[in-house]
């Protein structure tokens, strides 16, 4: 089984993930956005398959931040350039389990997934 979790080391979030993770003994790799950036394939990947809308932090401060023009109608190919060129719009963690997607980190759905 190959695991990547794709997020920022920081996070909260992510930090409570990877907790997850390391505490059911599940090997991953980790992808820093931060670090190592995010390439326009995965984001058009993923999009296909959760849906740029669930994969876009609106609750963020980066989020917040955008000017007006920004936040105005938002479409696909517009998310997909911001979250590229500001990794930090991207929801975290992204989790690619041999290419099944989970978006955000909720307990019982990595339970479902690993269980």
């Amino acid at each position: 089984m190959s695991v990547t979790i794709y997020g920022i080391k920081n996070c909260d979030t992510m930090k409570k993930a990877r907790a997850w993770l390391d505490g059911h003994g599940i090997a991953y790799a980790f992808h820093d956005y931060k670090a190592s950036g995010i390439d326009a394939g995965h984001l058009k990947e993923w999009a296909g398959k959760a849906g740029w809308q669930t994969l876009l932090n609106r609750a963020g401060t980066t989020f917040r931040k955008l000017d007006d023009a920004d936040r105005a109608d938002i479409d696909e190919a517009k998310a997909l350039a911001l979250m590229q060129a500001q990794p930090s719009l991207i929801k975290r963690p992204v989790l690619d389990v041999d290419g099944a997607l989970l978006v955000g980190f909720k307990p019982e759905a990595y339970e479902k997934q690993f269980g």
